[in-house]
Formats: structure tokens, C-alpha cells, sequence
């Protein structure tokens, strides 16, 4: 009765009690698929609780590999011989009554076979199925008559795009920048690849136009399809960005109509190479334009329209569009409207004087980006003055200004945006003191500022009037007393500043002359 149990057991191909590495080594058709197998270190792996499909090569299907092919993936098997092989498995139980014809299924090695059915029988890719469904406590096997080759990966990014039929216009661009040389190294690249389609949907005329000049726009365009790392679809999430080679962000948008790489569809993913990845997208992906100038950036701000009055009226607007390169620190409205009442109204109504010497405190003759800042650092500005760099925990500071936008790059230069108006005034005015209360009234002043301090023992050892300018405009010494009042008729409407020498010590207060 056993006997009969067992020869059953074999007639239906199931075989329990064993795994798909057991089938392997107790045929006597499979001796080159078992030494291969312990040779990868592999047999452990698919002991495993799988579950698995194996395509099981016979001894005639390795000897059919051209001469030496065996003996040179023996020698090394943790190479090509174990992709080979994870090229023969799957990761779940498939029978081959669940095959159809042109299914495909991703192998442990991660590449796809494709199965096919007809007359002839089942084929896996070109090797036929010759035995099916020899069922294991962890999987299954079926024996193929040929070793399957795994899809060799292209060499570059610039072969897929060479060997694609769709990529003709992309092929003849990437070519006529130069870029072939480039995208063939070793990288890793990301490229989001544009069909011909793709580029037939641009303006008439775009692409012989930027084909004219491809070491200018076109070079541009290209490099803002590209990352600088190997990023598969897995790894996309929805509202990422990534920095491309072009130096300006792409955004990946994922919803239920697919992956988005700005407004462009990701149609075909994940074709890997050996120095990265190529995604096909149905749309040409264009960079953003960098603004003309710091004037225009300032322009088009909804928070800098102060500022922007304030450069037309001081007439520097030709002179910021101008070829620079400037760095403009650049106060929003709020910074504006904290200063004292009436000052940028004062300012304003003299644009030729304080306001430009101010204005040109915000201004370096230089581009300087964010990342070349140091604590500590000191530059001058058009105005001749220096602003100097902090940079804490709290963030990076110009004098006491928080920079809470930074690097806006324009063809002339660059914007950092700031929370308060730099004043010229505070370079000429050293040690200066904040703990003591000064008080100086009426703000804004007509005819005579009262000033006084809160200790009656308080000796004012001089009072010094700085201009928006940061130039001395009036001085006075030995002024005794906790209140004076000091004559400012005379001085030109505007912003000043006091500084109070009391007790060998500097204070400084604020005012604005009407």
C-alpha cells in the first residue's frame, strides 16, 4: 500500500516533505543547476519558506551555453552566476495552470520572463517547459530545456535613449550639447526622458531653434531632465523635489492618473542601466527662467511694494538692471512699517538724499549666495559702508536683519530677502548700549526734541545726531541734567539717529524731522 501511495505521489508531481533546492539535488538531470546553486550560496535561501517558482535548467540546457560559460560563471558565482539564477526563480507559487499566454512575471533578480503558449507547448522566454508542477513544501519547480539569460542592463543612460524608437529628437539634442560623453560616465543619472511626441508638441519652430544654438538653451533644458542620483519609481513620493543637474527643482506629483514629474506623465518607469535610470515622461519639462534682474524680482514681490517705490523714487531702478552683479538685501513692507512713524513718508520726500544712501546699504557690488556666507564676515556696500554677517541657531543675520529668503538668483545678481531696514547710521556708532531707557519727544519732531534719561544722577558726557547715512550732522558735550531739549530745526527732514555718551557708556535712540 505504501509503495503504491508513493508512486502515486510521484505521478502527480507532488513531492512533500522536501524543498525546490531538494528537487534539485536529488535529479539526476539538474547536477549543473545543483553545483551552481551551492556555489552561489543560494541553496540556503531557497530552503527557505518562500515561497518559490523555480525554472529548472537540465544538465543539456547548461551544456548548450557556448564553451568555457559553465566553468567561467563557476569561477565566479557571486557575479553574473547568482543573477542568473535569481533570473530563474519567483518570489510565489505559480502552477502552470495559472500561466497564460504573454504573461509576465518579475524574477528575485528582478528582471521580467515572459511565458508563452501554442501549439508546441509552454515556453519561458525560449525555453520550453518539459516537466510542470513538481510541488514542494515551499514552492514549486518546472523543468525548463534552456538556461534563461537575464536582459543585460545598457551601458548608459545614453544608450537607452540611442537604442529607443521613440527618442530620436532627445538623441539628436543630447548629441548636439555635448551631453553624450557626459550622461555615458559613471554618474549616477536620473533621466527623464522625452518622447519625440513630446517634443512635436512644442511651438512650431522651438526645437530647430534650440538645435541652432544647443550650447545655450537647449544644454539648459536638457540638464533640467537630469538628477545627479539613481532614483527608481519606489522611491518617488507625491510633492518631492530634487535639485536637477540644471540646478533648478523638478516637482513629482503621484495621484490616481499616475506619476508626475512637474506637468509631464511618467509613461514608461525604472529602465535601469549600469550608471542609472531612464524614466520616459510624454512632455518636454522647461526650467524655470531666472528673472532679468534684482529690480525685477523686487517687482514682482507682493512684499516688496515699499521697496519698490522706495528704488523708483531714489531713480536706481536703471542702475540695479543694469549687468551687476548685485546683491541686494531686500526689507519686505513689514520691515518698512516697523520703522518709526513717519520715516519712510520723510525719506520719500527726499528720495535723492538719506533714502539713496540707505538703499544703497542694501546693495553689494558682487554676487554672494547664501552658502558663501561666514560668521563674521564683513562687505561693503555701494553706500561705502559695511554690513557685517552673523550667522547662530536661530538663522543667518545681516547686522540685525534675519535673512528669511535666500538665494533668489537673477542674470544680474542675487536677492536674499530680510525682516528689517539696514541703517547706515549704526556702522559709525560703537559699543552702543540698550538697557538703559532713553526717551526722546515728540517722534516725529518739528522744532525741539526733548531728551531724557531715567536717573536724575545720569551726566550726558556728549550727544551726538547721525543722519540715515550714517554721517555726524550735529554734536553737543557736557550736557547736564536728566532733560534736554535740543534744537533740530535746522537739520533736513529725514531719519536720525542720537547717540548718548552717559557714564562712559554709548546709547542710541531714533527720530524722525518733519
Amino acid at each position: 500500500m505504501i509503495r503504491i501511495l508513493f508512486i502515486f505521489l510521484l505521478a502527480s508531481n507532488l513531492i512533500y516533505g522536501q524543498t525546490v533546492v531538494d528537487v534539485v539535488v536529488n535529479s539526476e538531470d539538474h547536477n549543473t543547476l545543483e553545483a551552481a546553486v551551492i556555489a552561489a550560496d543560494l541553496a540556503e535561501t531557497l530552503s527557505g519558506e518562500g515561497p518559490f517558482t523555480v525554472l529548472a535548467p537540465t544538465d543539456a540546457a547548461f551544456a548548450a551555453l557556448p564553451a568555457g560559460t559553465v566553468e567561467a560563471l563557476l569561477a565566479d558565482p557571486t557575479g553574473d552566476l547568482t543573477q542568473i539564477l535569481l533570473y530563474h526563480v519567483l518570489g510565489a507559487t505559480v502552477l502552470s495552470g495559472n500561466l497564460s499566454d504573454g504573461q509576465t512575471a518579475e524574477t528575485l533578480n528582478g528582471a521580467e520572463i515572459t511565458v508563452s503558449i501554442n501549439d508546441d507547448g509552454v515556453f519561458i522566454n525560449d525555453a520550453k517547459v518539459t516537466v510542470a508542477d513538481i510541488e514542494t513544501d515551499n514552492g514549486v519547480v518546472h523543468v525548463i530545456d534552456a538556461v534563461l539569460l537575464p536582459p543585460a542592463k545598457p551601458a548608459s543612460v545614453v544608450e537607452v535613449i540611442v537604442n529607443s524608437e521613440d527618442h530620436a529628437t532627445l538623441e539628436t539634442a543630447v548629441g548636439a550639447a555635448s551631453l553624450v560623453e557626459t550622461l555615458s560616465g559613471e554618474g549616477p543619472f536620473t533621466v527623464f526622458a522625452p518622447t519625440d511626441a513630446a517634443f512635436a508638441a512644442l511651438p512650431e519652430g522651438t526645437v530647430e531653434a534650440l538645435l541652432a544654438d544647443p550650447t545655450g538653451d537647449l544644454t539648459q533644458i536638457l540638464l533640467y531632465h537630469v538628477l545627479g542620483s539613481t532614483v527608481l519609481s519606489g522611491n518617488l513620493s507625491d510633492g518631492q523635489t530634487a535639485e536637477t543637474l540644471n540646478g533648478a527643482e523638478i516637482t513629482v506629483s503621484i495621484n490616481d492618473d499616475g506619476v508626475f514629474i512637474n506637468d509631464a506623465k511618467v509613461t514608461v518607469a525604472d529602465i535601469e542601466t549600469d550608471n542609472g535610470v531612464v524614466h520616459v515622461i510624454d512632455a518636454v519639462l522647461l526650467p524655470p527662467t531666472k528673472p532679468a534682474s534684482v529690480v525685477e524680482v523686487i517687482v514682482n514681490s507682493e512684499d516688496h511694494a515699499t521697496l519698490e517705490t522706495a528704488v523708483g523714487a531714489a531713480s536706481l531702478v536703471e542702475t540695479l538692471s543694469g549687468e551687476g552683479p548685485f546683491t541686494v538685501f531686500a526689507p519686505t513692507d513689514a520691515a518698512f512699517a516697523a520703522l518709526p512713524e513717519g520715516t519712510v513718508e520723510a525719506l520719500l520726500a527726499d528720495p535723492t538724499g538719506d533714502l539713496t544712501q540707505i538703499l544703497l546699504y542694501h546693495v553689494l557690488g558682487s554676487t554672494v549666495l547664501s552658502g558663501n556666507l561666514s560668521d563674521g564676515q564683513t562687505a561693503e556696500t555701494l553706500n561705502g559702508a559695511e554690513i557685517t554677517v552673523s550667522i547662530n541657531d536661530d538663522g543667518v543675520f545681516i547686522n540685525d536683519a534675519k535673512v528669511t529668503v535666500a538665494d533668489i538668483e537673477t542674470d544680474n545678481g542675487v536677492v536674499h530677502v530680510i525682516d528689517a531696514v539696514l541703517d547706515p547710521t549704526m556702522v559709525n556708532i560703537i559699543n552702543v548700549e540698550t538697557t538703559m531707557s532713553i526717551t526722546a519727544y515728540p517722534n516725529p519732531v518739528v522744532e525741539k526734541l526733548n531728551i531724557e534719561t531715567i536717573n536724575s544722577n545720569d551726566i550726558i558726557e556728549s550727544l551726538l545726531i547721525y543722519n540715515s547715512a550714517g554721517s555726524l550732522v550735529a554734536k553737543y558735550n557736557d550736557l547736564n541734567g536728566i532733560q534736554k531739549s535740543i534744537d533740530v530745526t535746522e537739520l533736513a527732514t529725514g531719519s536720525y539717529n542720537i547717540v548718548l555718551t552717559v557714564n562712559n557708556k554709548n546709547y542710541s535712540k531714533t527720530f524722525v524731522k518733519h
